[in-house]
């Protein structure tokens, strides 16, 4: 289950590009870097963990200002 929700946020990072400047870009981003980080924390990856999460800030703070 782990490895299909690995592909699904990398799908979604590989799109996310394309239409970073729209909210959905955005929330895309963040829905493909939290499922890459469930699939880097089974894996014990914990800079891609770290990585994935100082991301996830990123967008969402790019959302809301």
């Amino acid at each position: 289950m782990i490895k299909i929700l690995g592909w699904l946020g990398s799908i979604a990072l590989c799109i996310s590009p394309f239409i970073i400047d729209t909210v959905e870009g955005k929330v895309l981003a963040i829905v493909g870097l939290a499922l890459l980080t469930a699939q880097a924390s089974q894996a014990k990856l914990w800079n891609f963990v770290l990585l994935n999460l100082t991301g996830i800030g990123g967008y969402f703070y790019a959302l809301y200002i």
